[in-house]
């Protein structure tokens, strides 16, 4: 959430920022609401001013008909002041609701533009791999190898959902495992994260909890819902804490399910294990100063990118424009994976990270001390290390052969135990 101050005070480029976006929010609302809450609080205090004045008044020496009038005066004082309170409380709702729907502001640099074809290319490692054989999808690699089953798990779950067999398995946490020794040698604190969050700390962190737009999946008859990445748990770790200073910045590395209801997902490049409705991400968070979180941004993505280079896995860096950042992010990198079997050969998201500056901070009131004595708010960013369905297309697709097989990055031998899945016979 903005400051209400910095709102009113850079109005034209607030609301420039609002269709920089694609968003909907009235900016305008929440000056004329700030501006009521303050008309209002300076009422309120006046008018406790005058009470105290009145109470006073009435500890003297006054004759029994000046008291009556102060009996009187206290009694509307008493009233208006109740009054105050109550639409200085609805105000300061309907302030807090209209600013939450306001993004954060765009990095200067951030492309404009509304979807992801408008991202901007800032780097590429690798070239995109090529077959002097008919190369196949991850989703036909998968059946062909007996480690992914989809249609069993539509059978017992519904579309969207996968099992991991055999080497699939093993797979899976090798890549975990491997991204997790990276992190920790980078002085990342492990955490396995809940799988569950209460309704406020995702809107703290700037998700939509309910509603035909939302992502998330709530559980009935409870304030809570399923967490679509780790980021919700680890940003809520420290919500309502004042930190010390001479601890940030911290460096957290959360392991979690993710459920994502991916709702009108649908089409090639939504295919397989693309876009489903659970899967495993290990995320990265990190707290810290404000004049850190663009070098700590940085640090991130360079995390992000040795991860994949270690695997040896073509990739490139996009700046995301300013309609596919998010409501919570200043800036974000996107790390786009080669993917052979998607639409014939395209680059697919693998990892993001995102400097959300002071933004969930302050919605999810997480403060340091400052060596002036203030609290002031923390700088929070995420990214992530693997999402291990996605990373399992990239080197199912990069690394087949001619025979059906797929190669093992050499990075991820020592975790699996073998270094090549192979078809397995007919039964």
């Amino acid at each position: 959430m903005l400051d209400y101050r910095f709102i009113a005070e850079n109005l034209p480029a607030v609301m420039a920022n609002i269709a920089d976006r694609f968003m909907k929010a009235d900016a305008e609302a929440v000056v004329r609401l700030y501006n009521r809450r303050t008309e209002l609080t300076t009422r309120l205090q006046s008018l406790q001013q005058k009470r105290n004045a009145n109470a006073a008044s009435m500890k003297g020496k006054i004759e029994p008909e000046q008291r009556n009038v102060l009996i009187e005066e206290g009694k509307k004082l008493k009233e208006a002041i109740g009054e105050t309170e109550t639409a200085l409380a609805a105000a300061e709702q309907e302030l807090e609701a209209e600013a939450r729907k306001i993004p954060n502001m765009a990095h200067p640099d951030a492309p404009l533009g509304r979807e992801d074809k408008d991202n901007l290319e800032v780097k590429r490692v690798g070239e995109p791999v090529t077959f002097n054989f008919e190369s196949a999808d991850h989703v036909q690699l998968g059946q062909d190898l007996d480690i992914i089953d989809f249609d069993s798990a539509t059978k017992v779950s519904g579309t969207k959902f996968y099992y991991l067999k055999n080497e699939g398995v093993f797979l899976e946490l090798a890549l975990v495992r491997y991204a997790l020794d990276i992190l920790q040698k980078k002085g990342f604190t492990p955490f396995i994260t809940p799988d569950v969050a209460r309704e406020a700390i995702l809107e703290g962190i700037g998700f939509n909890p309910r509603g035909a737009e939302s992502n998330v999946y709530t559980l009935e008859g409870e304030d809570a819902c399923l967490v679509g990445t780790a980021e919700i748990t680890l940003g809520g770790y420290y919500s309502n804490t004042i930190l010390a200073k001479e601890k940030l910045p911290l460096r957290m590395a959360g392991l979690s399910h993710c459920f994502r209801r991916e709702a009108g997902a649908a089409g090639q490049f939504s295919k397989g294990l693309y876009r489903v409705h659970q899967f495993t991400k290990l995320e990265m968070f990190v707290y810290c100063l404000p004049e850190e979180s663009g070098r700590f941004h940085e640090e991130l993505r360079s995390i992000e990118e040795a991860i994949f280079e270690g695997l040896t896995i073509p990739f490139r860096v996009v700046d995301t424009c300013t309609g596919d950042l998010g409501a919570p992010a200043y800036r974000k990198w996107d790390l786009e994976a080669w993917m052979p079997g998607r639409n014939n050969g395209e680059w697919g998201e693998v990892t993001s990270t995102s400097n959300c500056t002071d933004y969930q901070a302050r919605r999810l009131n997480i403060r340091f001390r400052d060596d002036d004595g203030k609290n002031k708010f923390v700088h929070m960013l995420n990214g992530t290390a693997i999402a291990v369905s996605r990373a399992i297309i990239a080197i199912l697709e990069n690394f087949q052969q001619a025979d059906g097989s797929v190669r093992i990055p050499r990075a991820l031998v020592p975790y699996c135990g073998f270094d090549v899945i192979k078809r397995k016979p007919p039964q």
